[in-house]
């Protein structure tokens, strides 16, 4: 692969992986501002023109009262207020097509001019696959919440949120490999860093599901216990970890000590590189994010902030273990 063609797939893979970023950014301000279950039809084709008329919004809003959401939530709300929730998920729609474009177009051309060498073009198109079974699962979980309970399933949610960032991560290691490619054997902290921030925030996602946020707002303790007594206390046991307020965000902390010790090992094994000063910064600036969101009841604004947070220090994780791996013996020449 020439190093133009590789410096310029790497250019459109940085640029999905900021589009990415942005679609979890809108996510975020979508579901903490109830505006999810908003738009109650899936149409991907037809659904990317918003309302024009004063009829096509009166017939939204109509769809809207026949939801739950609507009888057991908002049931003073005026057509302006629909407005408002409105935007939000449309917004979240419309980006989420906008990247699928300026995923494929690209990829297509890159192939047609024989640009991608196999092994490459066969990651970026599970990439895509991977994009079409998001905007599935978006649909999937939207319609758990269009039922009798006006809530998402927290499960789906979480599933919803997880493809999202293995794409982002995908696509940023790649990027990062075609840039400055690195070969095994890649130091074992910062390797597993990556997969353990993916799990803490899958976790977030089970505790933003479950609402789990605006119960236990102490910290360290929970409400005064290290172990809540209700941890765990629906059976079957694998309950808990799904429906549990205080397993979810119990699971979330015990996450959150370990990859604290865990970078801080990362950093001080690896003080001469500037990807650990930075992992080790994102991660102070999501701590303080987070323990501020719990202690002050989950505001909207520092909760957006801590799921962009989320995304931020998992990028940084990533370029932390990609910087730990070895250069190429011809790059050693």
């Amino acid at each position: 692969m020439r190093d133009r063609d590789r410096y310029i797939v790497a250019a459109w893979l940085f640029l999905c992986a900021m589009l990415a970023f942005a679609v979890v950014f809108v996510g975020g301000v979508t579901r903490l501002t109830r505006s999810g279950l908003s738009i109650v039809e899936w149409q991907p084709l037809i659904g990317v023109l918003p309302p024009l008329s004063q009829e096509a919004w009166e017939a939204l809003f109509a769809k809207y009262r026949e939801t739950p959401e609507f009888r057991q939530v908002n049931p003073n709300m005026t057509l302006e207020g629909f407005k408002g929730i409105f935007w939000w998920e449309y917004t979240h729609r419309l980006l989420a097509r906008a990247i699928g474009l300026v995923y494929v177009v690209p990829l297509v051309f890159f192939q047609w001019r024989k640009m991608l060498e196999s092994s490459l073009a066969v990651r970026l198109w599970a990439i895509f696959i991977l994009g079409a079974a998001q905007g599935v699962m978006g649909w999937y979980m939207v319609k758990s919440g269009l039922v009798d309970d006006p809530k998402v399933n927290p499960v789906r949610l979480t599933a919803h949120l997880g493809i999202a960032l293995v794409i982002f991560t995908a696509e940023l290691w790649i990027a990062l490999q075609l840039v400055s490619p690195r070969v095994s054997p890649f130091e074992k902290i910062p390797l597993a860093l990556p997969y353990l921030l993916l799990a803490m925030a899958l976790s977030g996602g089970m505790v933003a599901g479950l609402r789990a946020g605006y119960a236990y707002n102490t910290f360290p303790l929970m409400n005064g216990a290290l172990v809540p007594p209700e941890l765990l206390s629906l059976d079957p046991w694998w309950h808990n970890f799904l429906y549990n307020m205080a397993t979810v965000q119990f699971v979330h902390r015990a996450l959150f000590w370990l990859i604290a010790l865990l970078i801080l090992l990362a950093w001080w094994s690896a003080r001469s590189r500037v990807a650990s000063y930075v992992l080790l910064l994102a991660f102070a600036a999501q701590a303080t994010l987070g323990i501020s969101t719990l202690l002050q009841g989950v505001p909207l604004p520092l909760a957006v902030a801590h799921q962009s947070g989320a995304v931020v220090l998992l990028a940084a994780a990533v370029w932390n273990a990609h910087s730990a791996g070895t250069w190429p013996a011809q790059r050693q020449l």
